[in-house]
């Protein structure tokens, strides 16, 4: 039977955007050339929320990103047609620099593994992090996330949805049954 539970409200995806944001601060001696790099769509609006908790907090401007990551998944020839999004380079580059990827939801690791193919065509970072709002598990490649805001064990028929205020008109993260 199907069914949707909410698992984070609006109040709660804002707390956990705040706790990254200082967790990226701790971790990266105050956020020092750190670039932050949205994956498109839900990561864009992530990356540039941390980039504004991060401003707010230490007074500090991140350059932010966007990539599009279409054209170098593995699954291209499976899924239907898509919509190449659009890939914007932060200002100063990300060669050399601590170059943190956001995500909304990590789950297989294969989103992931096409970021890192579609950044290296961007430039050569120093070291590459990686921030999601969600890890739900189930793992099929070597990756983990740096910064997780929440972890949601999952059964594979489960869905993650994530709606931000940017896309949706809310903030919300909720569990789906198929």
């Amino acid at each position: 039977m199907p069914y949707a539970k909410t698992v984070l409200t609006d109040a709660d995806v804002q707390r956990v955007v705040d706790r990254i944001a200082h967790q990226i601060l701790e971790k990266t001696q105050g956020a020092q050339d750190v670039v932050l790099m949205g994956i498109v769509s839900r990561g864009v609006p992530l990356a540039r929320r941390l980039a504004e908790r991060i401003s707010a907090f230490e007074g500090l401007s991140l350059p932010v990103g966007a990539l599009d990551i279409t054209l170098y998944r593995d699954d291209l020839r499976q899924q239907a047609v898509r919509k190449v999004g659009h890939t914007e380079e932060p200002p100063g580059g990300v060669d050399g620099r601590r170059v943190i990827l956001v995500d909304d939801v990590l789950f297989s690791g294969r989103t992931i593994r096409a970021a890192l193919d579609a950044l290296s065509d961007l430039g050569r970072p120093g070291v590459v992090q990686l921030a999601v709002l969600v890890d739900r598990g189930h793992r099929q490649l070597p990756i983990r996330a740096d910064y997780v805001g929440k972890n949601i064990p999952t059964a594979l028929t489960e869905k993650v949805r994530v709606k931000l205020a940017e896309i949706d008109g809310t903030d919300e993260v909720q569990l789906e049954a198929a």
